[in-house]
């Protein structure tokens, strides 16, 4: 890649990934990325609503590289574009799949997650477009969260479910794409979700950031030296004590 043409590269994917995390009156957030290349297809924001509560969205666009990008930050811009007040994150998504559809383009689509968090109530409201689910680690317990969907962006008319979950104190919650749980050893084993429950688990008395750090440096672990073969990202969700 030339000089200027990965200049460009870089303007386009840190437009894709938040400048810092927040920490709000009851919740800290943060996230990770490892790229597979120069510039990748995943994208992740998060950000303050004017009624309180806080927005997360995370994406996976098909393709790697350039032209993964490109299209991860067309999605992106029309999500940023989608009023996104209110608690109807299934009909974020919905609208989403319909503004991608407007103009297709062949062999291009993403899977996207959009929540809603609470700070007020600490409750977590998410809808999912064929996103790995999230991880919950409450107490000594860790599960996964809702259920999947139709990826953004390939049948029309897609609906979406809206998923509500109770979060306590102390509680954290893990948001990331298919490239963490896709991630490969040398012997080509998978570090798949169970192996990700275990690692989760060990999460419930670290801080969003000591959890992020460790789920990675797990999967660095795990990867022995293998080169990951997607984008890597994750968003971690800690209610505060």
């Amino acid at each position: 890649m030339c000089e200027d043409h990965a200049r460009e590269a870089e303007l386009i994917q840190s437009s894709l990934l938040p400048t810092a995390g927040i920490r709000a009156q009851s919740v800290e957030i943060v996230f990770r990325f490892k790229p597979f290349s120069d510039v990748g297809g995943d994208f992740v924001d998060f950000f303050r609503l004017p009624d309180g509560f806080i927005g997360i969205y995370l994406g996976d666009v098909v393709g790697k590289g350039l032209p993964a990008a490109m299209y991860a930050a067309l999605v992106i811009g029309t999500l940023r574009g989608i009023h996104k007040g209110g608690t109807d994150t299934a009909n974020v998504l919905a609208r989403l799949n319909e503004r991608l559809l407007q103009r297709p383009i062949p062999g291009r689509f993403s899977s996207t997650l959009y929540a809603l968090f609470n700070p007020a109530t600490r409750e977590l409201i998410f809808s999912n477009a064929g996103m790995p689910r999230p991880l919950l680690v409450s107490g000594t317990a860790c599960g996964e969260l809702g259920e999947g969907g139709l990826p953004s962006g390939i049948f029309p008319g897609a609906t979406y479910e809206r998923h509500a979950v109770q979060l306590q104190p102390g509680d954290c919650v893990l948001f990331a794409t298919d490239g963490l749980h896709e991630s490969r050893n040398r012997e080509g084993v998978e570090f798949c979700s169970e192996q990700m429950k275990r690692v989760w688990a060990e999460c419930g008395c670290r801080s969003a950031n000591d959890s992020a750090d460790l789920i990675f440096e797990r999967q660095d672990a795990f990867s022995n030296g293998c080169a990951p073969h997607d984008d890597i990202t994750a968003v971690v969700l800690k209610v505060l004590p």
